[in-house]
């Protein structure tokens, strides 16, 4: 059996012999839009529980209109230009777009016009969130969770908030889009901590397809609605990133639409655990560090038999990364065992801590591999994982451990399907 991962731009084909007992789990198939503009279009001029995007904002009226990083398959060259076309009436100096980068690094100018394009680049003004400047942020109070909420000050000035996202299946926040454009996105560092601490991120609510009992998305929606948005228009894609559903409208009722589209066809029943599963990070943007191979990895976790083994195929070409303490976090380890402890230890609270934490305890469940042509055999142990040659190799060495009767499962989008077993 041939079957192709996702796996940077390229994609990555791998062979499983017919007598290995192989399932393959993919989202169900929604083939893209026949005419996305005009769909988005529809969608800006009736929304869900919303008067048009038009008659909202005024001609006086500051816009801040907030979009994905890199790090998101958003397409935002396609999204933002309808948005822009109903605020014809609004002069382009009064309306700025930001960048929703939360805690990850700033976008390069090449990436931000691959991102946009030339003319919104050369158009509009950008700003990219700093959640490391203090002095771009203003305090808004605590949250019921006891965090402090700090945010874009410009942002919070400007009259009229319009988020744009992506909705996939998320794997601590329940789900990706709708308010997760302000927080984390447009938060500040203390925020953005205080969110994805140890007791959040190990709540077992706090996990794949779950918001309502969720602490993390709760968070995200109280910190999004004292900010008070005033339109949301989210896309959901399909596994050639082609718009399968335009959501725009109220911040609640939209995204709540999107999610529910999402979880019919993104969240993929299975009858048993497996002891293997091979997965991906979903290709190009998804793949680009391990920092956000960990979400592929999680999404192989619900599935993998306790003792069993996880093997990922992502392309990395951003490396562990260098930015944050993701890196440094694992390398202080010397297990994952050792490495949860040290989250757990009151007060403790550091940058990138979640995703090692994620980590660590999807690794105290299976065996985790990693392939990947960016990184070292050394870089990969240096984080706690064990490098894989390659897939079938390794796939092969593991049958050798566990039997020929070991079954496997095979996750060639990624966290775009999140199994789960079937009670």
């Amino acid at each position: 059996m041939k079957i192709r991962l996702a796996y940077g731009k390229t994609g990555l084909e791998i062979t499983m012999p017919d007598e290995w007992d192989v399932t393959v789990v993919e989202p169900k198939f929604v083939p893209g839009l026949p005419d996305p503009q005009a769909a988005m279009k529809r969608a800006l001029r009736a929304p869900i529980e919303s008067s048009p995007l038009g008659d909202l904002v005024k001609p006086d009226d500051k816009v801040a209109i907030i979009f994905s990083d890199i790090t998101r398959p958003t397409p935002n060259h396609v999204i933002l230009p309808p948005i822009l076309a109903e605020l014809s009436h609004i002069p382009r100096e009064n309306i700025t777009l930001f960048n929703a980068l939360g805690t990850h690094r700033p976008n390069t100018e090449t990436e931000l016009r691959d991102m946009l394009g030339h003319e919104l680049v050369d158009g509009y003004r950008i700003v990219q969130n700093d959640a490391f400047d203090t002095s771009t942020q203003i305090h808004l109070g605590v949250s019921s969770q006891g965090h402090e909420v700090w945010v874009n000050r410009e942002m919070v000035e400007c009259d009229v908030r319009i988020l744009t996202g992506f909705i996939e299946p998320h794997f601590f926040a329940g789900f990706s889009g709708g308010g997760k454009a302000l927080m984390p996105g447009m938060a500040g560092q203390t925020t953005v901590l205080g969110n994805h601490d140890a007791r959040l991120i190990g709540d077992p609510n706090a996990t794949w397809g779950i918001r309502e009992g969720n602490p993390v998305w709760e968070e995200i929606q109280e910190v999004a609605h004292q900010l008070n948005p005033d339109f949301l228009l989210n896309v959901t894609l399909n596994k050639e990133k082609q718009i399968t559903g335009v959501y725009a409208g109220d911040l609640d009722a939209a995204h709540a639409a999107g999610c529910a589209f999402v979880k019919e066809t993104a969240m993929v029943p299975v009858p048993h655990p497996f002891d293997i599963v091979v997965t991906t990070n979903s290709g190009y943007p998804l793949d680009l560090n391990l920092y956000q191979a960990v979400k592929g990895m999680s999404a192989a976790a619900q599935v993998v038999r306790p003792g069993g083994a996880i093997v990922i195929a992502a392309d990395c070409w951003d490396g562990i990364p260098d930015h944050g303490l993701y890196g440094q976090l694992l390398r202080e380890a010397d297990s994952p065992q050792s490495l949860l402890d040290t989250i757990h230890t009151p007060g403790f609270l550091k940058q990138d801590q979640w995703q090692a934490q994620i980590q660590a305890q999807i690794q105290l469940k299976a065996d985790v591999y990693v392939y990947t042509e960016n990184l070292t055999n050394e870089q990969i142990e240096m984080a706690l994982l064990n490098p894989s040659p390659g897939v079938e190799e390794t796939v092969r060495g593991l049958l050798a451990e566990m039997g020929s009767d070991a079954r496997i499962c095979v996750l060639p989008e990624g966290p775009q399907t999140i199994p789960y077993v079937q009670a």
